[in-house]
């Protein structure tokens, strides 16, 4: 049906990888290229089909992209990359006539600053060329926006307030790592928070606003309110909303070594002079951090990830919880990763089964909820990703 290009080899990519081998009946050609070849190749050895091809590509260069676009020709990208690279991407997509996915938005490199402006201003560049750009296509973002507009299809008339909920339950038995690129971990949680209310966007001090929050199979767990991306996209598609939050889980020994972390200077993402060179230390530290992708192999527990939504129907207010857990092991089982790549990996699959399929095809720049959410939910529960429903429960938020 469709030739598929993966950029970023990896914790997410490999699970995209995985995912779209074992849909072959969507993903008819399939290639993963990375800034390092060999990465790329150890995935098409994991994964046991010599016929994914391989490529070697630095994203940072719209014209080393635009060359490998124009050989391979691939109708949609997967761009699984930094998000520093999503606006190089975006360009070559534009330049060699091909769709585009992501999972993160964009955000440069020398401040940690998250919004959707710089990818949302491609809306008419993408619609003059008949292509399509669907962005934040992994979990959270992703399927929390799925989420959302599925209960606002089928469960609503009116969305009024809604908290992302986000808990990562497992033990990965290391001192001190992050689940995905600790650069961009580090910069996103030690961010001031900001959260919607009445219209207005309310700034907060860095993890300044927690509560214990009880998840399903796990029980409860200290839970931090954090600015997330897709809450500007949410609020945006859905106006009816007068509060929307993000919370994440974070232990308290994760919590003290961010703060050594910060307090020694580590976290920072400006330049420093060490022994005649220029590095910086949030780089410096992140080669020295465990790889979230060797973490699998040990972790066990399981995520749980959902929506929790108060508004009203037919005149009557109700509450809604939509959610997903997944087991660290499984997931290693299925992909040799652990459960966060998981959830963020599949998502981008489906997505792009989605686009292949016809069924979230249209030109322009989308954020996941502007499509129908009903065949992207059939899939995920098909995929790996199962959700649960429970209506009229306490939402403790």
């Amino acid at each position: 049906m469709g030739k598929v290009l993966i950029i970023g080899a990896g914790g997410v990519g490999t699970v995209v990888a995985h995912k779209v081998a074992q849909n072959p009946d969507v993903f008819t050609d399939i290639m993963i290229a990375s800034r390092t070849k060999s990465k790329c190749d150890s995935v098409v050895k994991a994964i046991g089909n010599p016929n994914i091809k391989t490529a070697q590509v630095d994203a940072d260069q719209v014209d080393e992209l635009v060359a490998l676009f124009s050989s391979f020709q691939p109708d949609i990208v997967i761009n699984v990359a930094l998000p520093y690279q999503d606006l190089t991407i975006m360009e070559a997509c534009l330049k060699t006539g091909v769709n585009y996915l992501d999972t993160a938005n964009y955000e440069p490199k020398d401040v940690a600053h998250f919004e959707y402006s710089w990818q949302w201003a491609y809306k008419k560049r993408f619609e003059d060329a008949g292509l399509t750009a669907i962005l934040g296509c992994g979990f959270d973002p992703g399927v929390s926006g799925v989420y959302t507009a599925y209960a606002a299809k089928h469960h609503f008339d009116e969305i009024q307030y809604l908290d992302i909920v986000d808990c990562n339950a497992g033990n990965h038995h290391k001192a001190f790592a992050t689940n995905f690129n600790p650069e961009i971990n580090i910069r996103e949680i030690t961010q001031n928070g900001r959260y919607y209310e009445n219209g207005q966007w309310v700034t907060t001090k860095p993890l300044e606003i927690h509560k214990a929050l009880t998840y399903p199979n796990i029980g409860p767990r200290d839970s931090y309110l954090l600015y997330h991306e897709e809450l500007e996209s949410l609020v945006k598609n859905f106006p009816t909303i007068k509060r929307a939050r993000f919370w994440m889980t974070f232990g308290q020994e994760y919590l003290t070594h961010l703060r050594v972390i910060q307090n020694i200077g580590m976290a920072r993402i400006d330049e420093v002079e060490y022994n005649g060179m220029k590095i910086v230390p949030l780089q410096f530290l992140k080669a020295v951090l465990p790889n979230p992708q060797d973490l699998g192999e040990n972790y066990d527990g399981e995520t749980s990830i959902g929506c929790r939504i108060r508004g009203l129907k037919d005149g009557k207010e109700h509450t809604y919880y939509i959610y997903n857990n997944c087991s660290h092991q499984a997931a290693y089982k299925e992909t040799g990763m652990q459960g966060v790549s998981y959830t963020t990996g599949v998502p981008a699959m489906i997505g792009a089964m989605m686009f292949l399929k016809g069924l979230w095809k249209r030109p322009g720049v989308w954020n996941v909820e502007e499509f129908d959410p009903d065949p992207f939910m059939e899939q995920l529960n098909k995929q790996g990703l199962p959700w649960h429903e429970i209506m009229d429960g306490d939402l403790e938020l």
